[in-house]
């Protein structure tokens, strides 16, 4: 048989291979060289004896009949035998007259009964590049790429250039991860597998499944929390997808393990795609055009990828990681120091990758990204939309364009792709001038007005008592509080100064308190007990000194980072420190409010046996308004330190 006619027969088998040595076909598992009346499979290196032109290994199977016979005649008329069969294939037809119906040949569907060759490398030299070689077949043809190039099995596309050691460990690589570099390793495999077609790889969906599980065990471990790793852990990623998203079959691919979800959309065609895609995860959304997807060159095929990490945001050292180029720009929009701004991650971030090799300038590419915390753009809070700029090791807002924010969204547009996500600063509102002045002239009035009482207590003799003794304790603790709250409430550029300065107002206004219920107790020994109502002064010293002593000495050695914030030096919101303060004041009010209560009731018992007449009613009212006036004022000039002072106003 001539080699011209069984290479036409070859063609009507069930399958035809794609590269021809000698006489090749595709027999289902493996690549098969087939001579007269044997049979060899490259891949297992072993040759089996077969009858006529037949395959017997796995896959569908294709024989013909002995005493077939084609002719030389120049119109490919097959005469002889007409008992041919093909089986394996219930969908593959063949007739003497050369009708095919319902085959691919070469990976191009066909529904044309008769099909034409057209030799499409002669119409059309470049359609497989300058780096790879046209073949021409029946009905199609072929792209052999030449070494170092690859059309990533997509056989009618251009070759170009595949670079295989970027997936090689970093310098550096000694300090990543493992899972990371046995990740890179498998990539590089399926990388350099691509130049032999004959080689055992992963397909795309199981490396695509093997990128996810590893980015999983990579967050769940927090292996890429510091700047470094997560630089060449990003870089891994967009490599990965360049690599594994023009190998995927579908048109759309999804996938979503623990840690990570990722979606591809693919598109393969002989002219440039068209018209706009978009792709979402459970976290973003992206919008673009399959124009900005393929670029200046098309090369027969296009991708999309959109891949989000689920943990990614929760590392507080890398929402801190911040450009220059972005603090001052937010420096100069919030009119607030650099300093006193603190920067959190409100979405996941993502990883945008596209077929077009040139991603630094690009038409426009538009996210929507939704917020982790539902909060809205207000005084004390401002968003950013932020990628990853690999060379500072920071996020940066250079090339991107917010559109608009709500509580739960925003939307940014880009001009180049990366890894993203939106940052939220959180920056303290600056006191206007009237709240300043209002709260520093009545500071100045209350010291005044507690120096004068200071004065009173120490040197009138005829008014001096136990009860007027816890009232001098009381003004000299108000009076400290109130001096160091004004001089060094701000002083929050000194760390140490400003700590110092917290705690000594933790201890003064908690010594105002608890001399408060000392002159409850005070009050309810003179009226119950009437007798022995003097209370020893080293109880309370004990009481009005050594329990805020206890207390602010055990909350600075537990939380001793907790005094002083970025804008006070107060005790920090943050966790469990500020019940220090809050809990022993609760206590000390609901004790004296108790207190209070009794005391009028005996009083009220008092008044009517002293004047039976005189109802019970009147009694308790006209105690009340004796007894109030004092209370209210004591109340209300520590009425303002109830507050707490705000770390931060958002």
């Amino acid at each position: 048989m001539e080699p011209k006619w069984a290479l036409l027969l070859g063609f009507f088998l069930s399958s035809c291979s794609e590269y021809i040595t000698g006489l090749t076909f595709d027999c289902g598992d493996g690549w098969c060289t087939t001579t007269e009346g044997s049979y060899t499979d490259i891949r297992a290196d072993e040759a089996v004896q077969c009858h006529g032109v037949q395959c017997l290994k796995n896959g569908p199977s294709a024989s013909v009949h002995p005493a077939l016979q084609i002719s030389d005649d120049p119109d490919l008329e097959i005469s002889g035998d007409l008992d041919l069969e093909i089986s394996g294939d219930p969908d593959l037809e063949f007739s003497t007259d050369f009708e095919i119906t319902n085959y691919t040949t070469y990976g191009i569907p066909t529904d044309s009964k008769h099909c034409q060759d057209i030799n499409e490398c002669s119409e059309t030299p470049d359609i497989c590049g300058t780096n790879g070689d046209c073949i021409n077949h029946p009905c199609g043809f072929s792209c052999r790429c030449h070494q170092g190039y690859t059309n990533y099995g997509n056989n009618q596309s251009k070759c170009i250039q595949i670079d295989c050691d970027q997936f090689n460990s970093k310098p550096d690589g000694d300090h990543a991860p493992e899972k990371l570099n046995q990740m890179m390793s498998l990539l590089k495999d399926s990388c350099e597998s691509l130049n032999d077609p004959v080689g055992k790889h992963l397909n795309a969906e199981e490396l695509l499944e093997s990128l996810c599980n590893s980015t999983d065990d990579l967050l769940l471990e927090g292996k890429v929390a510091d700047s470094e790793n997560l630089s060449v852990f990003l870089d891994m990623v967009e490599n990965s997808m360049r690599l594994i998203g023009p190998q995927l079959k579908e048109p759309v691919t999804k996938m979503e393990t623990q840690n990570t979800y990722a979606e591809v959309a693919v598109t393969r065609n002989q002219t440039p795609p068209s018209g706009s895609v978009t792709l979402s995860t459970d976290s973003a959304l992206i919008t673009t055009s399959w124009e900005t997807v393929v670029g200046n060159s098309y090369s027969g095929f296009a991708f999309v990828a959109l891949i989000s990490y689920k943990d990614m945001n929760s590392s507080s050292d890398l929402s801190h990681k911040t450009s220059r180029t972005l603090q001052e720009d937010n420096r100069k929009r919030l009119h607030v120091d650099k300093k006193k701004i603190t920067y959190q991650l409100n979405s996941k971030v993502v990883t945008a990758v596209v077929s077009n090799p040139d991603t630094k300038h690009l038409s426009d590419v538009k996210f929507t990204f939704t917020h982790e915390e539902e909060r809205a753009e207000s005084g004390g809070v401002a968003y950013s939309c932020v990628y990853w700029n690999d060379s500072e090791r920071a996020w940066s807002g250079r090339g991107c364009a917010r559109e608009w924010s709500n509580s739960t969204h925003t939307v940014c547009h880009w001009s180049h792709l990366s890894s993203f996500a939106v940052l939220m600063a959180l920056y303290p509102i600056q006191d206007t001038f009237a709240s300043v002045l209002i709260t520093r002239v009545g500071l100045v009035l209350s010291l005044l007005c507690l120096f004068l009482c200071i004065l009173t207590f120490c040197f009138c003799r005829s008014i001096q008592s136990t009860r007027n003794s816890i009232h001098l304790n009381l003004s000299v603790c108000l009076f400290i509080a109130d001096l160091v709250f004004l001089c060094g409430i701000s002083s929050t550029h000194n760390q140490v100064a400003c700590a110092i300065v917290a705690g000594l107002l933790h201890f003064f206004f908690l010594s105002a308190f608890c001399w408060m219920l000392l002159e409850g107790v005070q009050l309810y020994r003179m009226v119950v007990l009437v007798f022995h109502t003097t209370l020893k002064q080293l109880y309370m010293y004990a009481v009005g000194y050594g329990v805020p002593v206890v207390i602010v000495s055990i909350s600075a050695i537990a939380f001793p980072k907790g005094y002083g914030t970025n804008k006070h030096c107060w005790l920090s919101l943050q966790g469990y420190l500020i019940l220090s303060f809050f809990a022993p004041v609760c206590i000390i009010v609901i004790l004296n409010i108790i207190v209070f209560i009794i005391t009028v009731w005996k009083l009220a018992q008092k008044f009517s046996s002293l004047n039976p007449d005189l109802s019970k009613l009147h009694k308790i009212r006209c105690f009340f308004s004796d007894r109030s006036g004092s209370a209210v004022c004591s109340w209300r000039i520590l009425g303002f330190r109830l507050l707490p002072l705000p770390e931060k106003r958002y």
